[in-house]
């Protein structure tokens, strides 16, 4: 997203509950090939691991999924609008992948009557049920200048947080969305940065990977799926079931769009969510976030290109799991819950497109690194240059011009399970206050019509994880302490 004032109005949510019918227990393709007929082509083959075939397997042309059969074999019926046939990964295998991009897909050839495709997997030696992975969003390069940023900055943060773990942590990532910045031939360098990074890439398709020649929608992934493939599908991993959307709905005139997903989309998710056992845990990634509370903070109307406008229509068929939504999009660090479900709005891997270290509300440039056991997931974000501990900065009195006889704390991966606190002399004063504020530090580096050079229409955005304390006259030195959900304490200091 390239416009800082293009943010979105806070509106209530109505929840409901989805029963998931049975049928699609046992999704199997639901037309009947007519003799002769050209619209229809049979798909098949085998999911296998050298040689043995892989049972209850989830295969998809993007419109029916069906399972593998005992013996791994798959057949089914597709349309001449179908463009690939791709695999859900099943968990206790490795990812295939093609120099860091995830391969679990094929394209489909013009004209076949039958198109066989097999898809070979390697059995993990390690139990997949721990495991992690990164949410790169937003890398978003736009010259060789952003490349070279991320391949000197981004790409040797990521290799040293993965080489940090235990050996043979099993680690992916998620690029979630504007991979470039409509310059599609940086997608080949983002491709080598990822290759470097030594983790299987999924990919999502952002409002900036997008063909803004399309004359609609259909249209408008045409490169990005040259590059990486469907732009919606499925994988396992352990126990949980991570899913990827396309959630930038092209409007048929260049760099208009909305947060939409389609009813194709509802329909083949529908189905593969019903090879999920409910209760499971589920990770959808999307560019677009479904929702932030910047419209609130900013006290706007909420704009159809910061959120998705049918909503509540993804949370009914999500309802049986516990789930997670990762997005990207908005530069900013955004959190929210609501009942099963908490999405993570991203900071940046480009921070305020590469113009300085921080977004518009004062989060580090870098991504979220999420930890899995079982069916729990822990996070942090992760600072590029920074140690992971680097969760928080304290501002002195009179930086925020604002509030000047107030020291300031941007918390940026704060929730509503944090508490942030602090400390005179040595002395408890008890929890800091909140507050919807500009990031000092933002305002420096962005806020005005000549700031900063690189790219002048960044300005700072309002953020909800600042914390504010007035400490007395007297005081030489405050500390503030950070808790997470997770028992995890972060602590900075300042001399006043």
């Amino acid at each position: 997203m390239t416009n800082r004032r293009a943010f979105l109005k806070n509106i209530g949510f109505t929840g409901s509950l989805f029963a998931m019918p049975s049928v699609f227990l046992n999704a199997k393709p639901v037309t009947k090939r007519a003799p002769n007929d050209p619209a229809l082509r049979t798909l098949k083959g085998i999911v296998h691991s050298k040689g043995k075939g892989i049972a209850n397997v989830a295969v998809t042309d993007g419109i029916h999924v069906t399972l593998t059969d005992k013996n791994g074999r798959y057949e089914l019926i597709t349309n001449a609008g179908a463009e690939f046939v791709y695999i859900s990964v099943p968990a206790g295998y490795a990812f295939p992948a093609d120099k860091g991009i995830a391969a679990f897909y094929a394209p489909l050839p013009k004209g076949n009557d039958t198109v066989k495709n097999d898809f070979p997997l390697e059995k993990l030696e390690v139990d997949d049920r721990k495991h992690n992975f990164v949410v790169w969003a937003d890398t978003q390069m736009i010259s060789k200048k952003d490349v070279e940023l991320l391949k000197s900055q981004s790409v040797p943060d990521l290799q040293a947080l993965v080489a940090s773990y235990p050996k043979n942590t099993l680690f992916h990532g998620i690029g979630c969305g504007d991979l470039v910045w409509d310059k599609f031939e940086l997608f080949e360098d983002y491709k080598q940065a990822v290759g470097s990074c030594g983790i299987p890439f999924f990919n999502v398709i952002g409002n900036h990977d997008m063909n803004n020649d399309a004359r609609a929608d259909d249209g408008s992934a045409k490169t990005f799926k040259q590059q990486f493939g469907p732009t919606y599908y499925s994988f396992n991993r352990g126990e949980i079931h991570y899913v990827v959307l396309d959630d930038v709905f092209f409007l048929g005139a260049a760099k208009k769009y909305i947060g939409y997903i389609t009813e194709n989309q509802l329909r083949w998710l529908e189905q593969d969510l019903a090879t999920v056992k409910p209760g499971s845990t589920v990770v959808v990634s999307v560019h677009i976030p479904t929702f932030t509370r910047q419209a609130k903070r900013d006290n706007k109307a909420e704009e159809l290109g910061g959120v998705v406008a049918n909503r509540e229509q993804l949370y009914k068929l999500l309802a049986p799991f516990k789930v997670h939504i990762m997005s990207g999009h908005t530069h900013f660090n955004d959190t929210w819950e609501r009942g099963n479900m908490m999405e993570h709005n991203h900071g940046t891997v480009c921070g305020a497109w590469w113009t300085g270290p921080i977004c518009g509300d004062g989060t580090p440039s870098g991504y979220g690194v999420y930890e899995v056991e079982g069916s729990e997931i822990k996070w942090y974000y992760k600072s590029t240059g920074k140690h992971k501990e680097h969760q928080l900065r304290v501002y002195a009195k009179g930086r925020l011009k604002s509030a000047p006889d107030e020291i300031c704390a941007n918390v940026w991966n704060w929730d509503s399970k944090w508490k942030v606190e602090w400390f005179e002399d040595g002395v408890a004063k008890g929890a800091m206050e909140k507050r919807v504020s500009l990031d000092p530090w933002a305002i420096e580096l962005y806020a005005g019509p000549e700031l900063p050079q690189k790219h002048k229409f960044v300005e700072p955005t309002t953020a909800d994880h600042i914390f504010f304390a007035k400490p007395s006259a007297a005081a030489k030195e405050v500390l503030v302490k950070a808790t997470d959900r997770f028992g995890n304490i972060f602590e900075e200091k300042i001399s006043l």
